[in-house]
């Protein structure tokens, strides 16, 4: 199994063992472009830089797939989260067409990826269905579906839905996909290797100085390169992104039925707001129903293990569920327009590069985004650099100001003594359970693991100082404000905070 940033388990994590890399990294080495994130975004745009011709570095902060591509769902869409009608209203519909087209591009460079380098991920070509239940939900599905039609995506009525639900209308999209994205991200790591590119595990970027060439700062050592890639889901740092980017967690569950006909095979959305979403994959010869659903802002949810049982609790009322097998969440960044933000870094047009705010859709526009940022970096033309440019959003009033006052910030409470007894009497704590509490004017994020000791850190967010409050399922501290993540000792396990909470001493 290869770890991941939460306590669940996923389908995925459980069915691969971790990478190994083999080639090693020369510190003396200006490198053509380093890459902060060995996810699938990494992974590809890694790919094909080197691919191309440039020498790539890429940077891990833990393991291969340790964020949310170990935790996916791994639906690829050109059907989007986004409905084109709202790309339409957004940005026109020559745009809207854009976003499709990109969409397509996306799911074939998948394709593509998989044949050349002969991967085994379980991919398929799989139909997707959508349907409304009510009156209202089928008026807005009926907009959605001209606005898709718009867009250039194949999208037809049909009369029968793959799965035991009544609905008012429904449609169904070709050209849609599915795979094991762990599968499918190792074999990216191995092909990226073997055509010369290096990858470093358990190197976290902390810092990068704009020289020339960049100074990338890491936990694990100093490099250099010419440009550098932020494929880290969020960027690290404070920058104008994390104020268009809306944190999310969302839940999803690998089930086995009774009816070995009843499996859905095909994508599956209602048009429920958050959704719940269906799909069947196969796994070491076992068959799986993965759904999804019941999303929220991350740290909005006081109790997360809830929200495992809705989603439990619906799917047995609607199919005949033999057993849950695992459960798990996973963090996505819901961009303030509806569309990802890739290219060039607020503040910084030169050589440093962002991908993020891939909403649900993390599986196309990861490759939407190694397309468009190897065009970038390799000076050639593209159709996508201005609908996806991060430069879009306009600097907010006094942000710069707020960026010195947040730095400057700093709580320093790791060399006092705490009562634990005291403290322990203030939080009522059970085994495996954390808690923010007050003490002394300061809010601790407190954590008592299963032999009943007490761990205490600073509940301020490295990242901007907001207040953590605690995942029940992940058993991690989570951010309200721009979804950095933290282990119950206070270890980043998401960013974009790069430091971890500070630890305070219990004094016995």
């Amino acid at each position: 199994m290869t770890p991941r940033d939460g306590a669940c388990v996923s389908l995925w994590q459980d069915s691969v063992t971790p990478f190994r890399p083999v080639n090693q990294p020369d510190r003396n080495l200006i490198y053509d472009v380093a890459i902060a994130g060995g996810g699938i975004t990494g992974l590809t745009t890694a790919l094909l830089l080197q691919q191309s011709g440039k020498s790539c570095i890429l940077l891990e902060a833990e393991t291969l797939g340790f964020g949310t591509s170990g935790g996916t769902t791994a639906h690829i869409n050109t059907f989007l989260d986004t409905p084109y009608s709202t790309i339409h209203k957004n940005f026109g519909e020559d745009n809207a067409q854009l976003v499709a087209n990109a969409a397509k591009e996306a799911i074939e460079l998948i394709s593509r990826n998989i044949r050349d380098h002969h991967i085994e991920c379980g991919f398929e070509y799989k139909p997707a269905y959508v349907f409304a239940e009510t009156e209202e939900e089928e008026k807005e599905l009926r907009k959605i579906h001209e606005a898709t039609i718009g867009a250039g995506v194949d999208m037809e009525a049909v009369t029968e839905i793959p799965v035991p639900f009544g609905f008012k209308s429904a449609f169904r999209i070709n050209g849609q996909a599915q795979f094991h994205p762990l599968d499918y991200l190792l074999a990216l790591a191995k092909a990226f290797e073997d055509a010369g590119g290096i990858i470093i595990q358990h190197c976290r970027v902390l810092d990068v100085q704009n020289d020339t060439p960049l100074d990338i700062e890491t936990d694990a050592g100093n490099y250099k390169a010419v440009a550098i890639v932020f494929a880290t889901h969020i960027p690290v740092g404070i920058n104008l992104l994390h104020l268009r980017c809306i944190p999310y967690r969302s839940y999803a569950m690998a089930v086995t039925l009774e009816n070995d006909a009843a499996y859905p095979e095909a994508l599956v959305y209602d048009s429920q707001d958050p959704y719940h979403y269906y799909r069947t994959q196969l796994v070491d010869g076992k068959k799986y129903m993965i759904a999804g659903g019941y999303d929220h802002r991350t740290a909005e949810e006081e109790n997360t293990e809830n929200r495992f049982r809705q989603l439990e609790a619906y799917l047995r009322t609607h199919f005949a569920v033999e057993e849950v097998h695992y459960r798990w969440s996973s963090q996505y960044f819901e961009p303030a327009d509806g569309l990802p933000y890739i290219g060039h870094l607020p503040g910084h047009p030169g050589n440093i590069y962002v991908a993020t705010g891939f909403g649900g859709n993390g599986m196309t526009y990861s490759a939407v985004a190694a397309l468009l940022l190897k065009s970038m970096i390799l000076g050639e033309t593209s159709p996508y650099q201005s609908l996806f440019n991060p430069n879009r959003i306009k600097p907010v009033a006094g942000f710069l100001n707020f960026i010195k006052h947040n730095a400057d910030v700093a709580v320093h409470l790791a060399g006092s003594l705490w009562s634990a007894t005291r403290i322990a009497t203030l939080s009522e704590l059970a085994p495996g359970e954390g808690k923010v509490v007050k003490y002394d004017d300061h809010k601790i994020a407190l954590y008592k693991d299963e032999a009943g000791v007490l761990h205490a850190v600073h509940a301020a967010c490295t990242h901007m100082k907001c207040s953590v409050t605690w995942n029940t399922a992940e058993r991690s501290w989570d951010c309200p404000c721009h979804g950095a993540r933290f282990s119950a000792a206070g270890k980043v396990l998401t960013g974009p905070a790069n430091i971890p909470l500070e630890p305070i001493q219990l004094n016995p």
